[in-house]
């Protein structure tokens, strides 16, 4: 066994051979931070941590998926009241997808969802999954001028207040400069259901160890990080494979 993982629990998931602190440790990174599979490869390896990057992506895929459902769960029903919400255009073996996309006020995403149309059906189908996997309505929904927003709160009789401008939806926009990074050091996504599986768990990954660290103190955001390991930790410990 590696100095790595001699230094851990023996905590293992069924059928698998490495600790799950180390698969767990392997997703962290390749969600957290914008590396490649070969880049979390090669970081592993320092560690005297062996695995292909083939297994990384297996691990990230399967457990992403796993991990993102327990801080989704968590976190149900504790965001904002302002939703944003956006979509950009992404290309998959040179056809077009819409990637929508909801955060709240504070930046964290609610809900990413690709679709192949741009139009009312779509921002419909967006509308009620936000709408089931929250389990409340917002009090305001900030969009773009796309007017497929506007019927779709219409068809599903949504009593909240709309604003349509494109200069107050920053927060969904920025976020999806963070798709648009790891989209490049892809070299692009391979297929629309990898799109989605990465989208849906990076998200809620990325919730986490989202700190706001401009408006904290040293001791603060050092607390509050501590705090989001030891989440991270406990749900990589409570799952089964």
């Amino acid at each position: 066994m590696t100095k790595f993982a001699t230094d851990i629990t023996a905590h293992r998931y069924k059928r698998h051979r490495f600790p799950a602190e180390v698969i767990a440790h392997a997703v962290w990174l390749y969600h957290r931070f914008p590396l490649s599979l070969r880049d979390v490869e090669d970081l592993l390896a320092e560690r005297e941590i062996h695995v292909s990057f083939q297994t990384v992506s297996e691990w990230a895929v399967k457990f992403g998926r796993k991990f993102a459902h327990h801080l989704r769960r968590q976190s149900r029903g504790n965001f904002a009241d302002k939703w944003h919400l956006d979509e950009i255009v992404v290309f998959i073996k040179a056809k077009k997808y819409w990637l929508w996309r909801a955060v709240d006020a504070n930046g964290y995403v609610l809900d990413a969802l690709l679709q192949s149309r741009r139009n009312k059906k779509a921002a419909v189908r967006l509308m009620r999954k936000l709408l089931k996997s929250q389990g409340l309505t917002p009090r305001v929904m900030v969009t773009d001028k796309l007017r497929s927003y506007s019927a779709a709160k219409a068809e599903l009789v949504l009593g909240i207040e709309h604003r349509s401008h494109k200069g107050l939806n920053n927060p969904a926009e920025n976020s999806h400069l963070v798709v648009r990074r790891r989209e490049r050091r892809m070299m692009r996504f391979k297929s629309a259901r990898q799109c989605q599986c990465f989208v849906s768990a990076h998200g809620q990954i990325a919730n986490l160890f989202l700190l706001h660290r401009k408006h904290l103190t040293a001791a603060d955001h050092r607390e509050l990080r501590g705090d989001a390991i030891t989440t991270w930790r406990e749900i990589s410990l409570s799952i089964t494979a």
